[in-house]
């Protein structure tokens, strides 16, 4: 690892309270947002960049949102990095289906980006509940352009996570995949199990 890089730290419990920040009001949602979680740096030590496009959706894609081949996408890139740092800390892309993002023209617009309370808050806009999130870690050696963004060697392993968001109806509303240098990744798994019914002894 570059020495002085920041690191980051993701855990799966981010989701709830992503989803729990979803519901408060606008002032306490920008006090801070999933990226300064991970990297434990608040948001004036953060710079942020977003490019958003209009794509269709190829077999793969389609056939994971469950819509026709050639439907029309809005892909999201996220990058954020530690100010002072030249490298990302991870590399984002993110899909929602076009027309159903276009429900809130706000959606559509970059330039609202960081938006407070993330994708959670974004799709309560257009009344959509996220439910359960899937998250696929692979590992893989980066593509020459990734390593170069995340100014990685190229025989340095990244972490590839797709996360996907299912709604309350059970349909899938966003994919996103996170590139991340192995080199200064962490990710924390938590599950938490019900109890089992109580029984009379």
């Amino acid at each position: 690892m570059t020495a002085g890089r920041r690191r980051l730290r993701r855990t799966t419990d981010r989701y709830q309270w992503e989803k729990d920040r979803a519901l408060l009001p606008e002032d306490e949602r920008r006090r801070a947002g999933a990226a300064e979680r991970d990297t434990g740096l608040p948001r004036e030590e953060l710079e942020f960049s977003t490019e958003f496009g209009s794509v269709p959706a190829g077999a793969e894609l389609a056939r994971r949102f469950g819509v026709p081949e050639g439907t029309r996408m809005l892909r999201r890139t996220y990058r954020t990095r530690a100010r002072g740092e030249t490298a990302p800390l991870s590399l984002v892309k993110s899909w929602l289906v076009y027309d159903m993002a276009a429900a809130n023209p706000a959606l559509l617009a970059p330039e609202n980006e960081p938006w407070p309370g993330g994708t959670p808050h974004q799709l309560s806009t257009i009344g959509i509940e996220i439910d359960q999130v899937v998250d696929e870690v692979t590992v893989r050696l980066p593509l020459p352009e990734e390593a170069e963004i995340l100014d990685v060697p190229p025989a340095l392993p990244v972490l590839v996570l797709r996360k996907t968001s299912i709604d309350t109806a059970g349909r899938v509303v966003e994919i996103a995949e996170c590139v991340l240098p192995g080199d200064r990744t962490e990710i924390v798994s938590t599950v938490r199990l019900h109890p089992w019914p109580r029984r009379d002894r």
